[in-house]
């Protein structure tokens, strides 16, 4: 479905799709000399940020898939790009080729990193529910966006009754946790909403166009949307609401950290560079993030700010043990996970590999209040 598409209109459902997902999901076997095979369906491939030539010579460059969750993707998704256009990922003879799905949380998503073919977002509830992987990097630990509600909605019990996004998978999907959270605030449940299952680019044309009464919205859409219809504003900040929230994880099956445990490891330490680099560097990272996302620079260049200024971006692996219990935890509360089927953090997250990546890029740093 496209953003101007019409949106279709659900009631909440059980949430059992995952499993099944999972239960005919087979790692795929590696294609010629041990190259990764390729998911289907197919998402598009991204160009922004072409690689550089390596610094050093390379006896081949090794290739492989980056998912972002989100199409286009927002500027808190571009580490990737910014991996590729700064040449972190060819210093280390890494060929990446990113590609994009509809939401981290999405069948293609999980499926591209059940068989082995991508490292992309992955989430608690899919390795508790039989995901043979694990999460090797924190992108992002804490949450980025704002639920953006129309101008009629002033606190959470007005949402009663109105139309809020589902974007990225429908029932389930992250826009659905989150109006799920903001519901809780004021003893509503999804019951009492119709959600909207449509593309992610729809969230913010849905909003502007008043298909939609309540969005999580990431800062350059917040931005643009206040331009697009006064009146639209901020509800709450989501990290305000979930501090501990981890937001989002990098992943790839145990299938592919076995059979090319130096590639992960490799690809987990260009990431952190990048991530470093964003801070330090913003005049080469937004125009790569701007022509990533194709949003307007003054847009990207708001968001740059409200993600640095609070340490969206992880500095190092982004992994701290109390956000993610308390994720797990907040999953097991909302019937995300069964409580018997409850993942440890080791269980959950490459522990070791995420240190080797770190030793790599020469240790645990801290860029101003960030650290994580």
């Amino acid at each position: 479905m496209t953003a101007k598409s019409a949106p279709t209109v659900h009631r909440m459902f059980g949430v059992g799709m995952l499993a099944l997902l999972l239960a005919t999901c087979a790692p795929a076997p590696a294609g010629p000399a041990g190259a990764p095979a390729e998911a289907k369906p197919s998402p598009q491939v991204f160009t922004a940020g072409a690689a550089p030539a390596p610094k050093q010579a390379c006896a081949q460059m090794r290739k492989v898939r980056i998912g972002v969750s989100v199409t286009p993707p927002n500027v808190v998704h571009t580490p990737p790009f910014v991996a590729r256009g700064l040449g972190f990922f060819a210093d280390r003879c890494i060929e990446a080729e990113i590609v994009e799905f509809e939401g981290g949380l999405s069948a293609s998503n999980l499926t591209a990193v059940a068989q082995g073919s991508t490292i992309a977002s992955i989430a608690a509830p899919a390795i508790a529910q039989g995901l043979k992987a694990h999460q090797i990097w924190g992108m992002a630990p804490r949450l980025p966006q704002a639920y953006e509600v129309s101008a009629d909605v002033k606190t959470a019990a007005d949402l009663k009754g109105k139309r809020l996004s589902a974007a990225g998978g429908g029932v389930g999907s992250f826009n659905w946790v989150m109006a799920r959270e903001v519901l809780k605030t004021a003893a509503l449940t999804v019951d009492d909403v119709q959600f909207v299952s449509q593309a992610t680019a729809g969230r913010l044309p849905g909003l502007a166009s008043g298909q939609l009464d309540g969005v999580a919205l990431h800062p350059e859409d917040v931005f643009l949307a206040e331009q697009q219809k006064p009146g639209l504003h901020i509800l709450v900040q989501l990290s305000d609401l979930l501090p501990k929230y981890f937001y989002n994880a990098y992943g790839a099956a145990d299938e592919l950290i076995a059979r090319d445990r130096d590639l992960v490891r490799d690809v987990t330490a260009a990431l952190i560079e990048a991530n470093r680099a964003i801070y330090k560097d913003r005049d080469r990272a937004i125009p790569i993030m701007a022509e990533a996302t194709k949003k307007p620079p003054e847009a990207v260049s708001y968001a740059y700010d409200y993600l640095t200024k609070n340490c969206v971006w992880s500095v190092n692996t982004g992994f701290v043990r109390e956000r993610t219990d308390w994720t797990i935890d907040n999953a097991i509360e909302n019937g995300d996970i069964q409580a018997d089927k409850k993942p440890t953090y080791e269980q959950l997250v490459d522990v070791k590999l995420g240190e080797e990546a770190l030793a790599a890029v020469g240790g645990p740093a801290k860029i101003g209040n960030c650290g994580e």
